[in-house]
């Protein structure tokens, strides 16, 4: 019979988080810290990334935060190499950072479209450039690149962000086809409009009051509801752990039916 608390188990694994000092990905690590990985936080904000270790470490998981701008090839070289020196290993990579601006291409100015296409998806290239062949070296590994329900179809005023995660999802792809041999899983979690400080910073671009932006982007789905970050890393955390195993170059949608 199948014990799901062995393939849940993370017990000896290093997962490496970005964007893991808040949102989706401070809960993912907390997720994966409390399957037993060692949660491995990096984030640009120093104050909330050592905070959230420290309630990881409070609630009996391992964690440890390394400051890294994921668009910066000089910070995830340094990064990747230091955990390597650390940790010994990486086994799991949630590509999670992401930044939004909600404007057309007409409104656009250029240094905003570079920021979030950096971010949000020339990171996830060069974080996994560098992480890649550490976890070749530890017999494979699972990549989750975060996308978005914006990545499959489009979405208003948020032209930038839309390309940045439409590239994701195919990248994802790409990977998945050339790391397999390295038994390298490469997916992508595809969230819906969930309840986190990107969301709700949304309101603040669209000069919109926060509590009816929120109302507002939880209607037309059939669940009713915004999601949650647990939601996502729950998502997360299948796609890492072996009862995932033959799952790769998959795109999870997880929007409480937004695009159904």
């Amino acid at each position: 019979m199948l014990n799901t608390a062995d393939v849940l188990n993370l017990t000896g694994k290093v997962a490496v988080v970005t964007g893991g000092a808040s949102g989706i990905g401070l809960a993912t690590a907390e997720l994966l810290a409390g399957f037993g990985a060692h949660a491995v936080l990096l984030d640009i904000n120093d104050e909330l990334g050592e905070r959230a270790v420290a309630g990881i470490r409070g609630q009996g998981g391992e964690a440890s935060y390394y400051r890294c701008d994921v668009s910066s090839a000089e910070d995830c070289k340094r990064v990747a190499a230091e955990i390597d020196s650390a940790c010994g290993r990486i086994d799991i990579l949630f590509n999670n950072a992401g930044v939004i601006r909600r404007r057309t291409v007409v409104e656009l100015e250029e240094r905003d479209w570079d920021l979030v296409l950096d971010v949000s998806l020339k990171g996830v290239y060069l974080l996994s450039k560098y992480v890649i062949p550490i976890m070749e070296r530890s017999g494979g590994g699972s990549i989750i690149n975060s996308g978005s329900g914006w990545g499959l179809k489009g979405g208003d005023r948020a032209a930038a962000y839309c390309a940045a995660k439409a590239g994701v999802v195919n990248l994802t792809k790409a990977m998945a086809i050339d790391h397999g041999a390295q038994n390298i899983r490469v997916n992508c979690v595809s969230p819906g409009d969930t309840d986190t400080p990107l969301l709700r910073d949304e309101a603040k671009q669209l000069r919109r009051d926060e509590a009816a932006f929120l109302v507002d982007s939880a209607k037309g789905r059939p669940l009713e509801r915004l999601g949650t970050p647990r939601d996502i890393a729950n998502a997360v955390l299948f796609l890492a752990s072996d009862l995932s195993s033959w799952v790769t170059g998959s795109v999870l949608v997880v929007d409480g039916g937004g695009i159904a």
